[in-house]
């Protein structure tokens, strides 16, 4: 009514009121009457926004790549924006005069598609693939010091890529490498099992040995200490044979020496008693026969003095006419045969 107005800004939209060209009143989130004959109104919004992106690049081996991701920023200084930017409000306030604000994302996307155009350009197509966090930390760290970026007051808060994607035949070319390289790996893997089977297999059978040759060296060493034991037995057995047999020596010896005493005596008796003899014979040697019988006959038994008799009988037989023997002499003589 009679040219004014009411306007009311969100908290996250900064409200700059010019009034015959010079500014009245500017901050977040304002509600004001205004006059608007007279009065014009730049809105800059202040939240953060995001923006999508997809474009296509060449890396340093001349391989095509599409770059898909999205940037995320907000205005932190929306003076600097609306000097060089037209955020002006229409009269009734339903939306902005310029298309200046819409373009604010291009300015954005622009910006990142230097950014990663720099970085693509001195990196091969199996780098780029393999370095996409290396080239989104470089990217961020490079959008926050762009100076078309800080000219217009714009802060990147987040930068990330989604995707990046060669051409299907360099991808199917790529991918063919790769598929190698694993089935290779996994040739190697298989390879490298084998081997480790094999050397494991060797291992034990080296342990095998070791243990046979331990087994055969305790054996030997057992069997070398039974021999030196039977070889101590025997040495003892040997000197109680010779122990035994010195003995056995000089136990014959002894015998030896008591046999040739035993001989010595004997031939000391015998010649004692053939001194004797030679004595007794040499007394009776002058002396009368019949003496001597008669001598003897003293200390005979009666059977001995009747067979003398006999044997004077017969050696006188010639001499005999007639000889009777009573039957009592003879069993006399019988009996005492028998006893």
């Amino acid at each position: 009514m009679f040219g004014f107005k009411y306007h009311k800004a969100s908290p996250n939209t900064y409200i700059l009121q010019f009034r015959n060209g010079r500014p009245v009143r500017e901050g977040s989130g304002l509600s004001f009457f205004y006059f608007a004959p007279s009065s014009s109104l730049v809105a800059v919004p202040m939240q953060s926004l995001e923006a999508p992106f997809m474009f296509q690049d060449v890396s340093r081996d001349f391989q095509d790549v599409t770059i898909q991701g999205q940037v995320s920023f907000r205005v932190t200084d929306p003076k600097k924006i609306a000097a060089m930017m037209n955020f002006t409000l229409k009269k009734d306030a339903s939306g902005w005069i310029a298309e200046d604000p819409v373009k604010v994302p291009q300015k954005v996307i622009n910006a990142v598609q230097v950014q990663v155009k720099s970085i693509l350009h001195t990196l091969t197509l199996e780098e780029i693939l393999r370095g996409t966090d290396q080239i989104v930390r470089t990217v961020s760290t490079n959008l926050h010091k762009a100076e078309g970026l800080l000219q217009l007051g714009i802060e990147i808060s987040d930068f990330s890529i989604l995707a990046i994607k060669p051409k299907p035949e360099t991808s199917k070319a790529l991918e063919a490498k790769v598929r190698e390289a694993i089935l290779k790996e996994a040739d190697d893997a298989v390879y490298g099992r084998r081997n480790s089977a094999i050397e494991q297999e060797r291992a034990v059978k080296e342990n095998e040995l070791k243990t046979e040759i331990a087994v055969e060296q305790k054996k030997r060493e057992i069997r070398e200490t039974q021999m030196d034991a039977e070889r101590a037995v025997l040495g003892k057995r040997q000197q109680i044979q010779d122990q035994e047999m010195k003995g056995k020596i000089k136990l014959e010896e002894k015998n030896k020496s008591l046999v040739q005493l035993s001989a010595e005596n004997a031939k000391k008796q015998a010649d004692a008693k053939a001194y004797f003899l030679e004595a007794i014979m040499k007394s009776v040697a002058d002396a009368d026969p019949k003496v001597l019988q008669a001598l003897t006959l003293g200390s005979a038994d009666p059977a001995s003095i009747i067979a003398l008799a006999f044997q004077g009988l017969a050696d006188n037989a010639s001499k005999v006419g007639e000889l009777n023997i009573s039957p009592d002499l003879l069993q006399h003589l019988l009996k005492k045969k028998a006893a």
